[in-house]
């Protein structure tokens, strides 16, 4: 074995090979793959081994296109049989609201080529006449599914690596991870010590145990997954013998089964609502191609679904049981990157659809590895969306909801109830009180909207039965005043003497003064957006930085990787160490000067100032800006300060007839404004000046910060997109992000958020088009659940279009 290794990836699965295989394609040999028994024998094996290109995530989606794409590159390559076959596939509706669904999924895939196409439940019989017409409304044809031999795709992977000079080593368990001082990593098993510069988690199910190695614990577990393979079926026999085709891939939605052919028989999978995590603390490390028990009884209800929905089974007897375990995280996406706090230390684990997945996280990973950034946007899957309220109690309960409803439609205004509620803040209970519906991000319970007593959401891909309630609280903040809470913000001090330096290089804008604010993009080496931040200067050495709640450990693990390692900055998230609220609206001055002897008028507190105060009896930081772009203040305050500074508040307010609002009043009003958001319009995809924010980039400054040669290049070449805003002839649906944008009949660009924007009564959607169609007036449509709607271009924001609102 080996001394020295460039790379070591910890794990034989497919996921695990296909780190090693894209390694060595982009030219780094010096890697070895260590597995403790054979290749597959954890999940890989046992697995079914279906693939499809469509995800709800289009950047998912693009990843698992190259998956798929990837296959006959590496057959041809390694000379290994994969077993391919390139099936076709249906996606099956029984119910027109999973129909409604399925042409949403189906619109976001045609801006990025796409060939899925909707059909009849009668076509869709015709395609695949195992399924009975009668119990569907429609479907989606997917020309690019299929299955393959799990086995012969690993050692695919593995052949083409070992071809292009990796190593493997088999029976190899790794028992310990050891970092020295130099960063380097001492990685110890049972037949030695490789000392390696990288190490890769692609563990799978004893991904937990690599992690537990280095003091860390991935919120991943193993669930029970079931499939049956039946005896041979002269109904397949008979569609093979005289189409000379395979039967296609069929996923039933509503049955919560999958289908495919298996020789002359047939394989029916399920995701069972009676679901069964296993071994949820610790998964022996003598597990391998072994089986679970069968548990027939427990998808009993699944599977008379499906024996139903395809009466062919009913006739059929089963020849085999499978029961196995997969991974998966709590959201049901893999964990992939590099891990926060830990130099080089690398995440491939939880990828649950390791044939559709497998091929673009090996990509991501090894181009992250070598180049320093994944190549493309793969936030969906990168192991820093979760922080630690991400338990094992939370990851259990959430795993086991996410499983149970993988089938299930997953509503625009739909909160999941699992592991909740965890974060709560002070005024939590008040805000319950007064008829909160709450959602929950990044763990932390925040209100959503407030409903009258009795209501809760009525889900729907359509206006719900919140629409009126969010309306008049959004009309309430431009009319007079509201109040939200805004402690789902992320928090950072940050100090010291270097600490004004470091922030001149991390971020594009200008430091600002003692006593104010700026917007503050954040770029990557190649000029695209990571981050967008509102710094604010409070002392000579003190700043508070905000940003986008759910890309804390994000936005920590960059700041912390380009940290000074002379101890001259002192960064902290501030986490719920500080909790906030914000009053907004014409009256907001009015209510906020009850509660001080300071003037807060324009002349002495102007928009953008902010400044450390009392608020009654409580110490506060007040800043004068607000998302709703209007007239408002953001306060921060330590958490015992909270509960006395609402009911202050709302004292302060009673005769403005102050009025709570929630987060999706506060999308209505943010609308109005064209302001952009975190991980919808300002995303690694674009840069600066295509999303907006090239004023914010201080290109001028001396300082030569990180992504201003980028920046300078685009703003010099004009970028190839630009972020717009459209009004929609809408109906009784709004875009929600990732619906099409046609321009005179063409897909051209994609929504990425919208909404109602009820204090103006219209429709919205924002999106990126081409920069050479941008600015055209006419020809624009936006589709939408199936109907292609008009939409005509807002050049001018709808609400305060020259921000005296805001400012006076």
């Amino acid at each position: 074995m080996k001394s020295h290794a460039r790379v070591v990836v910890i794990g034989g699965g497919v996921v695990g090979c296909s780190v090693l295989y894209h390694l060595t394609k982009f030219g780094w040999t010096d890697v070895v793959l260590l597995e403790r028994s054979e290749l597959t024998s954890g999940s890989t094996w046992h697995a079914a081994g279906g693939m499809h290109t469509i995800n709800g995530d289009p950047n998912v989606a693009k990843l698992q296109k190259y998956t798929v794409e990837l296959y006959k590159e590496i057959e041809e390559y390694s000379g290994q049989d994969i077993g391919l076959h390139m099936t076709s596939g249906l996606m099956l509706a029984a119910t027109h609201e999973r129909f409604d669904w399925m042409k949403s999924l189906l619109a976001k895939g045609k801006y990025a080529g796409g060939e899925a196409t909707l059909i009849s439940a009668r076509e869709a019989h015709e395609m695949m006449p195992l399924l009975d017409p009668d119990q569907f409304v429609g479907a989606v044809f997917d020309p690019h599914e299929g299955h393959l031999d799990p086995y012969g795709t690993t050692h695919a992977y593995a052949k083409s690596a070992k071809k292009n000079g990796a190593e493997i080593y088999l029976h190899t368990k790794v028992e310990d991870l050891v970092q020295l001082e130099d960063g380097t990593w001492r990685v110890i098993t049972d037949k030695g010590e490789i000392k390696a510069e990288h190490v890769v988690n692609a563990a799978g199910l004893w991904a937990r145990e690599v992690g537990r190695m280095v003091g860390l614990e991935l919120p991943v577990l193993a669930m029970e997954h079931m499939y049956l393979i039946t005896e041979d079926m002269p109904e397949v026999i008979d569609f093979n013998k005289t189409t000379g085709k395979e039967l296609m891939h069929c996923v039933d939605f509503d049955g919560e089964i999958y289908i495919r052919q298996e020789r002359n028989g047939m394989l029916m999978g399920t995701y069972e609502k009676d679901c069964r995590p296993w071994s949820p603390i610790t998964t022996p490390w003598n597990f391998g191609h072994e089986l679970l028990a069968e548990d027939l009884e427990r998808i009993t209800n699944e599977l008379a679904v499906g024996f139903r929905h395809f009466p062919a089974f009913n006739n059929a007897g089963i020849k085999k049981i499978i029961n196995g375990p997969f991974t998966f995280s709590p959201d049901g996406n893999p964990l992939v990157g590099p891990v926060r706090g830990m130099t080089n230390y690398w995440s491939a684990c939880a990828v649950m659809a390791g044939f559709s997945q497998g091929g673009g996280v090996g990509l991501a990973l090894a181009q992250w590895i070598i180049e320093g950034d994944p190549g493309f946007d793969v936030f969906a899957m990168d192991v820093c969306r979760y922080g630690d309220y991400a338990t094992l109690a939370y990851t259990n309960a959430k795993v086991r909801e996410n499983y149970s409803r993988r089938f299930s439609i997953r509503y625009p205004n739909e909160e999941l109830p699992g592991a909740r509620p965890l974060l709560t803040t002070p005024i939590y209970d008040r805000l319950k009180d007064a008829g909160a519906v709450f959602g929950a991000s990044y763990g932390l319970e925040s209100p959503l909207w407030f409903a009258p007593k009795g209501e809760v959401d009525a889900f729907s891909w359509r206006r719900s039965n919140d629409f009126d309630v969010v309306g008049a609280e959004a009309k309430a903040v431009r009319d007079s005043v509201g109040l939200m809470e805004t402690s789902g913000f992320a928090k950072y001090k940050v100090s010291g003497k270097g600490a004004e330096a470091w922030l001149d290089k991390i971020l594009a804008a200008r430091i600002p003064a003692i006593g104010r604010m700026v917007l503050a993009p954040m770029l990557n080496e190649a000029g695209k957006l990571i981050g967008d931040f509102t710094l604010a200067k409070l002392g000579e050495e003190d700043f508070l930085v905000i940003g986008s709640g759910i890309a804390e450990d994000y936005h920590m693990r960059w700041f912390e990787q380009h940290l000074p390692k002379d101890g001259s900055v002192s960064l902290e998230a501030i986490n719920l160490g500080l909790v906030g609220l914000s009053v907004a609206g014409p009256n907001a001055r009015a209510v906020m000067q009850k509660l001080t002897h300071l003037d807060l008028s324009d002349a002495a507190f102007k928009f953008m100032d902010i400044r450390r105060m009392d608020l009654g009896m409580a110490k506060a930081i007040v800043g004068r800006v607000s998302y709703t772009g209007d007239l408002g203040f953001e306060i921060w305050m330590k958490p015992e300060y909270q509960r006395y500074l609402f009911d202050a508040i709302m004292e302060a307010g009673a005769e403005f007839g102050i009025r709570l609002f929630g987060l999706r009043a506060l999308n209505a009003l943010r609308l109005e404004k064209s302001f952009g958001s975190w991980s919808r319009e300002f995303r690694p995809l674009y840069g600066p000046l295509e999303a907006g924010l090239g004023r914010f980039v201080a290109l001028s400054k001396q300082t030569n910060f990180i992504g201003k040669q980028a920046a300078i290049a685009e703003k010099a070449e004009g970028g190839t997109l630009r972020l717009r805003t459209f009004i929609i002839e809408a109906k009784d649906a709004d875009v929600i992000g990732d619906e099409p944008i046609f321009y005179n009949g063409e897909a051209r660009g994609w929504v990425t958020s919208g909404g109602y924007a009820h204090a103006s009564g219209l429709s919205v959607a924002i999106g990126y088009v081409p920069k050479d169609i941008a600015d055209e007036a006419d020809g624009w449509t936006i589709e939408l659940l199936g109907e292609v709607l008009k939409a005509r271009p807002q050049p001018q924001t709808l609400f305060d279009a020259n921000g005296s609102r805001m400012r006076s």
